[in-house]
């Protein structure tokens, strides 16, 4: 499928970025809609689904990017990227654990913003076109036809990068997996020094699989990634 084909939204506050941005995206491929509000992003959002990613900037006066990503996570799970201030770590943990898919610092190279949406785009249209397979573990029902999960019958909402993770361990059941491949097979990137992206969207799945009442099934192997358990090897751990 062809960039021309995607429709970007891009919010930030700063008009003249947003602009160069934007001109920057559609020089690329993409259609682009720009807004400056928090308000204005959030009722363009819950209004229509038209958007395939949105690019998102933090630090916005009045209604903050984690406020929007609060407010549309909670409705729907189109994919979206932050943008980020250099060295603001906690605001991109906080907003990975809210639900963003990615992020990248500002100032941002534009070219990388494009191949970063590319692969949002690219990893949320491979579960959409792929065969339908299902994967089953732990009471956890997996289908990657229609990009659902269900725990015991009842649905387990993720974000694309959550649901992309959990697919991963589950097919790679009983394997330790780096965290440099997880990152890559995930995001479609390499890992970054001091990327916790990947640690966070585990440490969400693992949440919500104990809300569920599924507890302990992936395990941090230390300094090198995650391993989802087998039936057997979670009775053996659990001694």
């Amino acid at each position: 499928m062809e960039n021309d084909k995607y429709k970007i939204l891009l919010v930030d506050d700063d008009a003249t970025l947003c602009a160069l941005l934007s001109e920057f995206l559609q020089e690329d491929g993409f259609a682009v809609e720009t807004l400056n509000s928090g308000d204005a992003a959030v009722a363009r959002l819950l209004e229509s689904d038209e958007f395939d990613t949105v690019v998102l900037d933090i630090m916005m006066p009045g209604m903050s990017g984690l406020d929007v990503l609060r407010t549309v996570r909670a409705k729907q799970q189109i994919p979206i990227l932050m943008l980020t201030g250099r060295g603001d770590d906690i605001d991109r943990i906080v907003g990975l654990e809210m639900g963003a898919d990615d992020y990248l610092a500002k100032p941002c190279n534009p070219r990388e913003l494009g191949a970063r949406i590319r692969a949002i785009i690219r990893r949320t249209q491979q579960g959409n076109t792929n065969h339908i397979v299902h994967a089953q573990l732990h009471g956890i029902l997996l289908d990657s036809g229609a990009r659902t999960a269900l725990v015991n019958n009842v649905a387990l909402p993720l974000t694309g990068a959550e649901f992309n993770a959990l697919s991963l361990l589950m097919e790679r059941a009983g394997q330790t997996i780096s965290k440099q491949d997880m990152t890559q097979e995930v995001l479609n990137r390499p890992l970054e020094a001091y990327d916790r992206a990947m640690d966070v969207h585990v440490s969400r799945i693992r949440q919500k699989l104990a809300a569920a009442n599924i507890h302990d099934v992936i395990k941090s192997v230390r300094g090198v990634g995650y391993q989802m358990l087998t039936e057997p090897q979670l009775q053996q751990e659990k001694g």
